[in-house]
């Protein structure tokens, strides 16, 4: 399993994301309740993919160690 592949293009997700929470902040039509419910599923994604990558390390990690 190449894990360096994985968290790029994890990381690479999660640099639009971050993309997108700008664009959001950047919006000065949308009032601050608009703006935290249109941030919260990206977070929310932000947050999954982060667990996503110490999960595929963790399982890579005790497969090293099996092997």
């Amino acid at each position: 399993m190449d894990i360096k592949l994985i968290e790029s293009k994890l990381n690479e997700i999660i640099a639009e994301l971050e993309k997108e929470v700008i664009e959001i902040v950047a919006d000065e039509s949308l009032d601050k309740q608009e703006t935290n419910i249109r941030m919260k599923p990206l977070a929310s994604t932000k947050k999954i993919l982060n667990n996503a990558i110490d999960s595929i390390r963790m399982v890579d990690k005790l497969s090293r160690e099996d092997s």
